[in-house]
């Protein structure tokens, strides 16, 4: 009986260690980053795309609370007004005509995720994009880029909700870069659910 022995070229070698040093550096830094920086659940808006060359994964756009920053234009928000129509304390809402983007910084504040706009053009590149949605309350405000979140061939899609159902994401803040999700979990009037989409 003749044996085959399996021969591994030299270059393959070498490719397959540096291909999983780019892995494990990569989990590293997520670990740190989870490890370093602050942590939050904010609400979660998404659809269910599925792409064979890459998994199944949920595209998501993160929740962002915009009360704490001031838009681009005054003009474009709408201010809680009194029976004089005096302007009063409290949340505004973007007008129902306007459709907002702005560069902001992210950060956690109170267990929320604020975004504040960031009114030095030089520094607008390292922040992350928010769009205010017409008519929305200021607290309602989304990360324009979506964050993918990979889940199980076979797990079922979280996104058709019950009414009074919403769909919340745990993120870790960087200082720098969009967040990075970590879980999900529904929340309605009486329940918290972390999920198991792995």
């Amino acid at each position: 009986m003749k044996l085959f022995r399996l021969s591994i070229a030299p270059a393959s070698l070498v490719l397959l260690v540096v291909q999983l040093a780019l892995v494990s550096s990569l989990a590293a830094t997520y670990a740190w980053q989870r490890y370093k920086y602050p942590l939050v659940w904010t609400r979660a808006y998404g659809y269910d795309p599925e792409l064979p060359l890459r998994g199944r994964y949920l595209s998501l756009q993160v929740g962002v609370d915009g009360c704490l920053s001031t838009l681009p234009s005054s003009r474009q928000a709408m201010f809680p007004r009194d029976y004089t129509g005096a302007i009063k304390p409290g949340p505004y809402a973007v007008k129902p005509s306007e459709r907002v983007e702005f560069q902001a910084q992210l950060k956690v504040e109170k267990d929320k995720l604020e975004a504040v706009y960031i009114v030095d053009e030089d520094s607008r590149h390292s922040g992350q994009r928010v769009t205010a949605v017409p008519g929305e309350p200021c607290d309602r405000m989304l990360l324009a880029e979506p964050v993918d979140f990979f889940i199980a061939d076979n797990a079922r899609s979280v996104l058709s909700l019950a009414p009074g159902q919403e769909l919340w994401i745990e993120v870790t803040v960087p200082p720098q870069g969009p967040p990075r999700p970590l879980q999900l979990a529904v929340k309605d009037n009486s329940s918290w659910r972390p999920l198991d989409l792995r």
